[in-house]
C-alpha cells in the first residue's frame, strides 16, 4: 500500500491557510475550551451534590474534540502538504459532532419515556434506541477507516467503495440527527392531559423546544454535508459553492457551538436529570429500595424552586413519597 496520497477531490471548507483558517479557528478553539470548561464545572459541582448527569460530561468530551479539530486545521494551513495531518484534521470533524446526535436523541427518548410510558419503555422501542446508538458507533468507525484507506490507494474500485460507505455513513448520521424531532412532535401531540412523569425540573414545553431547536440546528447541519456528499466529486482546481470556507464553518462550527451553548445556557443537566436506576424499575420516580435520606443522583439546590420553571416537583417528592408509603 503506498502513499498517504493528497487529496485529489474538492472538500468541504477546502485546504486551509494561515491568512483565513487560523484566525477562524483560533476563535472557535477559544469558544469550544470556554463552554467545555462550563459544562465540566457543572458536571463537577452537580457530582459533589450528589447530582449526576454524565451528560455534562459528554458535552465536555465533545467540546474537548472540537479543540482538537481546530488545532488540526491550524496545523495543516501551517503545513499544507502533510497529508497525515490533513487526515487527522479530516477525522477529528467528522467524527465528534456524533457526540451532540446522541445526546439530542437521549434526550428525547426521555422525553418518550416521560410521556408515553406505554411505548417508551416497551422493549422493543427500547431496543431500537439501543441499535440506533450501536449502529452510529459501528457506522463511524467504517468512515473513519475508509476516509483513512482512501488517502492510501490508488485503486479504482477501492476508492469507489470507500465513497460508497462514506456515502451511507453521512446519510444515516443525517437521519439520526433528525429523529428527535418526530418523537418530540409524538410525545407532544398525545401526551396532552395526560400525567407526565416529569424528567428533572421545569416546563415540559421548554423542554420540548429545546431538544426541537438542537434538532433543527444539528439535522440543518447534517443534510447539509450529507447533500453536498452526495454531490458529484468536483476537482481541486475547480471547487463548488457549497465547497467555501463560509459555508464550512457555518454548518459545522457555527452549528456546533450554538448547540452547545444552548444545552448550557438552558441548564440540560436541570431539565433532562432522571432518577438513578430508572431503567431497572422502567419508570422516573426513583427507586423504591433506596433507604429515606440516603444521598442518590438526586440534587438539592439544583432544584429550587425559584431555579426551575415552576412545572415541576423536583427530584425528591415522587421518591419521599414512595418511601413514606
Amino acid at each position: 500500500m503506498g502513499g498517504p496520497y493528497p487529496p485529489r477531490i474538492a472538500l468541504l471548507g477546502g485546504r486551509p491557510t494561515v491568512d483565513v483558517d487560523v484566525p477562524v479557528c483560533a476563535v472557535f478553539l477559544t469558544l469550544f475550551l470556554g463552554f467545555g470548561i462550563s459544562h465540566m464545572v457543572i458536571f463537577r459541582r452537580n457530582l459533589a451534590r450528589g447530582h449526576k448527569f454524565i451528560p455534562s460530561a459528554v458535552t465536555f468530551g465533545f467540546c474537548m474534540s472540537r479543540v482538537v479539530a481546530n488545532i488540526m486545521r491550524i496545523a495543516w494551513a501551517c503545513r499544507p502538504n502533510d497529508v497525515q495531518i490533513a487526515i487527522a484534521a479530516q477525522i477529528f470533524v467528522a467524527a465528534g459532532i456524533l457526540l451532540l446526535f446522541i445526546l439530542n436523541l437521549l434526550y428525547s427518548q426521555r422525553m418518550l419515556r416521560a410521556a408515553l410510558p406505554g411505548i417508551g419503555w416497551s422493549r422493543p422501542v427500547s431496543y431500537a434506541f439501543k441499535a440506533l446508538y450501536v449502529l452510529v458507533v459501528v457506522s463511524i468507525i467504517m468512515v473513519i477507516t475508509c476516509v483513512v484507506q482512501s488517502q492510501y490507494t490508488l485503486n479504482a474500485n477501492t476508492l469507489r467503495i470507500d465513497r460508497d460507505i462514506q456515502l451511507y455513513g453521512v446519510t444515516y448520521f443525517a437521519i439520526v440527527s433528525f429523529l428527535p424531532i418526530p418523537i418530540t412532535l409524538l410525545v407532544l401531540l398525545f401526551s396532552h392531559g395526560q400525567d407526565i412523569e416529569h424528567p428533572g425540573s421545569g416546563r415540559w414545553s421548554t423542554k420540548a423546544a429545546i431538544v426541537l431547536s438542537a434538532a433543527v440546528l444539528l439535522c440543518l447541519g447534517s443534510s447539509f454535508r450529507a447533500g453536498t456528499s452526495w454531490m458529484p466529486p468536483r476537482p481541486l482546481t475547480n471547487p463548488p459553492w457549497y465547497d467555501h470556507k463560509a459555508c464550512f464553518y457555518v454548518f459545522d462550527f457555527a452549528i456546533d457551538i450554538s448547540v452547545v451553548a444552548l444545552f448550557l445556557i438552558a441548564r440540560v443537566d436541570r431539565r433532562f436529570w432522571v432518577p438513578n436506576g430508572s431503567s431497572a424499575v422502567r419508570h422516573y420516580r426513583g427507586t423504591a429500595d433506596e433507604p429515606k435520606g440516603a444521598p442518590s443522583d438526586r440534587g438539592t439546590s439544583d432544584h429550587d424552586p425559584e431555579e426551575s420553571d415552576g412545572a415541576s416537583p423536583g427530584f425528591r417528592a415522587p421518591v419521599k413519597n414512595e418511601n413514606e408509603a
